[in-house]
């Protein structure tokens, strides 16, 4: 036999061996695959939509800021008076002007910021029943220009919008303890103190949150909950309007806010709206629903036309409306609203919301 049949032979004999062990018949074990993630993980992903979050409402807080700024800035401080709506006209109209575009930035981001910086929100947001409610032991807010006491956008509203606030507010306000009525600067004091405590407060806060906003700051659960609590919270805004509580209400464009807030929601729920289409038990259909929910919302709020809330039936009640209550503008807009908020009822856009945060793994309180 040839030397090379031989060594054949030989190789032959040791891979026969070699896949064998020595009890002489149990196969070795296949090697494991190499496994490739198909995609990125919930860490991941939970950190993208961070990021994307912190990019996409800077925009909007930046604005924010821009816009306090600015209507400090444009702020009439006569010499020897206070404010005249005639002689000031147009430095007045420029303030409500801005503070309308302040109130749009700071709309769209309400959500996200409002469960994340609840001290700044406050301070920047809170209406002036919810002031003057803690300000109860002290008797109320006594002057309105500074920078204690009753402070933010609605303190300011109140002031530059003062010759045409509705009379249904005014009414409901005469009702709070600690009551003030709104006014603009009647002395050159006031009108520099306008300027320079309560506007530079805002001026101050919004910094403050321009400031605070970074992705370390940023938690992905509190923002997605915040997002879902102020879709939950829209029936409530229509339903103080009924008694002259509603937000914007001195500029009457309580309306405009049920939008821009909707707008804001939409931006929020598109930076999760790629996560949850990774999940393949039900997050299609779960976003399919909800974008089915906003766009209900939407309908509803462009049915009304102009900034304001329309105008409520002097008889309705939000606990037991009349069908002719209803039937009314406010009624419809009403309904339309609390079918997509009610947590009660398994298609809402809330409920919607609420299963698609815990598809992610992101809490949602209450549930």
């Amino acid at each position: 036999m040839s030397k090379r049949v031989t060594g054949l032979l030989l190789a032959a004999l040791l891979v026969a061996a070699c896949s064998n062990d020595s009890g002489g018949g149990t196969p070795a074990p296949p090697t494991p695959p190499v496994v490739t993630p198909s995609g990125p993980t919930d860490a991941e992903q939970r950190a993208k939509a961070v990021q994307t979050m912190h990019d996409a409402l800077l925009v909007d807080v930046s604005a924010l800021a821009q816009a306090v700024s600015d209507l400090k800035d444009a702020s009439p401080t006569p010499a020897d008076r206070g404010w005249d709506t005639t002689l000031d006209a147009a430095a007045i109209a420029s303030m409500r002007a801005i503070w309308i575009r302040a109130r749009t930035a700071y709309e769209h981001i309400e959500g996200a910021l409002a469960p994340l910086f609840p001290d700044i929100d406050t301070s920047i947001d809170a209406r002036y029943d919810a002031f003057l409610a803690d300000l109860a032991a002290q008797g109320g807010d006594k002057y309105l220009f500074d920078d204690q006491g009753v402070t933010g956008m609605h303190a300011v509203e109140r002031i530059i919008f003062a010759d045409v606030i509705p009379a249904r507010v005014v009414e409901f306000e005469k009702t709070l303890p600690g009551y003030l009525p709104a006014a603009m600067p009647a002395t050159a004091v006031e009108a520099a103190d306008f300027k320079n405590k309560l506007c530079a407060k805002l001026v101050a806060d919004t910094k403050l949150l321009l400031g605070e906003w970074t992705p370390a700051k940023i938690d992905a659960a509190v923002a997605y909950t915040g997002l879902v609590s102020l879709v939950a919270e829209q029936r409530e805004k229509v339903v103080k309007a009924s008694t002259g509580e509603e937000e914007s209400r001195y500029a009457q464009r309580t309306m405009s806010d049920l939008r821009d807030n909707l707008a804001g929601t939409r931006t929020v729920y598109g930076i999760f709206q790629p996560w949850l289409l990774t999940k393949t038990n039900g997050g299609a259909d779960l976003d399919r629903a909800v974008l089915a929910g906003l766009a209900n919302l939407e309908k509803a709020y462009a049915r009304v036309a102009g900034d304001a809330i329309p105008e409520p039936p002097a008889t309705w009640s939000a606990e037991n409306p009349s069908a002719a209550d209803l039937a009314t503008p406010f009624g419809q807009l009403f309904s339309s609203i609390t079918k997509e908020v009610d947590r009660a009822e398994p298609e809402s856009v809330v409920t919607k919301l609420d299963s698609a945060g815990t598809l992610l793994g992101l809490t949602i309180p209450g549930k």
